[in-house]
């Protein structure tokens, strides 16, 4: 429609050759965009920085802040100080939803009502896309992971409230296989619960919580089930198929915290199975481990439609544009075959990394960890001092994980063995892995250890 317009009121100016020339490059940039609305899901070829701008700019522009003509004598107006605060939203900045609902449509925010709601379509379409065609909605949240669980939370005891309105606490506690991250548990208490947290064993070198246990632990106060799929070994995924088959037979609640999990065809699988075999309320991941944006949000998603709507409407308040915008950016700059070809990647890049340290810990009398995990590897560290974390800090060397027996991390009271986990995550380069082996061989010249 806009080129023909362009035609029309171009024609007198230039030869026809040359204007539909131009058009042509005109299509080029637009097409993309168009295609998105169109379609309101993921496009299989990333955009450039000229159309991420440009559609970013086009929606904003819809905002009523950008009305010169309106008298804007509201409490909230989207007023900033100047131009540069403003442009750190992409110019959003009335923000997104209201506050009886995060996904409502905002009469003062056509355009960032447009973001909010196609940001949630491009979310389902890619998660649908990468391997769980099951899923019904998703909705991206300017909170990170540990935040978002507390939504779940909070959105779950309302349900329970409305069981039983005269006792609104008779479902307090929530069900968490022990696993060493605080953020779950605060997100547990924000909402008001008590976590119930079951104990791990040792099986070969892998940590892991049997599943009789869950299942034993549950009582009459019983909320919900908050389960894990990714995290550092030598912790094991959670047996979500089988905590989806009983929380569906006993009509329990289910969450579960794939915080870096939507990476890996691994823990896909793992959630595939769980939807097939049983319930599943909400699964939750962070957009910066998953989808390479600034730290900030989170994907909240379900199998179920109308439980996406009843989280959605407990969410308080209105919230900011700007981890949207940084979602949305990141997705159509990768489009889904650039997403896939990450995903491959990080898989080629696992499997080099483990065989490297692999390699290292055997030149320095240590050995690998036999520990399924599609992201991280870990090594042990018998004999050496616990301050190989800081010297490899001091090598410039960010992200390793050193774990002493007694101490937290290893999701139980005391793991046999000292180690370290080395993560080879979505995004990270072969330089990266390259530059880690040089720098793990001068810490075993540090360390007295090299041959």
């Amino acid at each position: 429609m806009f080129k023909d317009l362009l035609r029309e009121k171009l024609k007198d100016l230039m030869d026809k050759g040359i204007l539909e020339r131009g058009l042509i490059v005109l299509d080029d940039l637009l097409d993309p965009i168009k295609q998105v609305l169109d379609q309101r899901s993921i496009p299989d070829a990333g955009w450039n920085e000229k159309q991420l701008r440009l559609f970013f700019d086009l929606l904003s522009s819809m905002d009523t802040d950008k009305d010169e003509s309106a008298a804007r004598v509201g409490e909230r107006e989207g007023r900033t100080v100047n131009d540069y605060v403003l442009s750190l939203s992409a110019g959003f900045a009335h923000g997104i939803g209201r506050s009886g609902d995060i996904m409502a449509v905002q009469p003062k925010a056509a355009g960032g009502s447009i973001l909010n709601l196609l940001s949630g379509k491009i979310a389902t379409s890619l998660l649908k896309k990468i391997g769980l065609p099951k899923i019904g909605d998703a909705i991206v949240l300017p909170m990170a992971t540990g935040m978002s669980l507390g939504l779940c939370m909070a959105t779950i005891h309302q349900e329970w409230e409305k069981v039983s309105p005269g006792d609104p606490w008779k479902r307090s506690e929530v069900i968490i296989p022990r696993v060493d991250h605080k953020s779950p548990i605060k997100g547990i208490k924000l909402a008001g619960f008590t976590p119930i947290i079951i104990p791990s064993i040792i099986n070969g070198d892998a940590v892991e919580v049997p599943f009789e246990r869950i299942k034993e632990a549950i009582t009459e106060k019983t909320a919900a089930i908050l389960s894990t799929t990714a995290f550092f070994p030598p912790r094991l995924p959670d047996n979500v198929k089988n905590i989806a088959k009983l929380c569906k037979d006993l009509s329990i609640p289910h969450v579960i915290n794939n915080s870096y999990g939507m990476q890996s065809e691994t823990y896909l699988k793992v959630l595939r199975g769980g939807i097939d075999a049983g319930r599943i309320d909400y699964i939750v991941q962070s957009t910066d481990k998953n989808f390479l944006t600034p730290v900030g949000g989170a994907v909240i998603c379900s199998p179920s439609i109308e439980k996406m709507e009843v989280l959605s409407q407990t969410y308080a308040g209105r919230a900011s544009a700007q981890p949207l915008v940084q979602f949305l950016a990141a997705v159509l700059s990768l489009g889904l075959s650039g997403y896939r070809k990450l995903m491959e990647e990080q898989k080629a890049n696992r499997q080099y990394l483990q065989e490297k340290v692999g390699e290292f810990a055997s030149k320095i009398g240590q050995r690998l960890l036999e520990i399924e995990n599609p992201i991280a590897t870990a090594m042990t560290l018998n004999g050496l001092t616990r301050d190989v974390g800081g010297m490899l800090y001091n090598l410039r060397v960010t992200g390793p994980r050193v774990v002493f027996p007694g101490e937290y991390g290893s999701c139980i009271d005391r793991y046999p063995v000292p180690y370290m986990t080395l993560n080879a995550g979505i995004g990270a380069r072969r330089a990266d892995f390259e530059m880690l082996i040089e720098r793990l061989n001068k810490l075993a010249h540090q360390l007295g250890r090299t041959s």
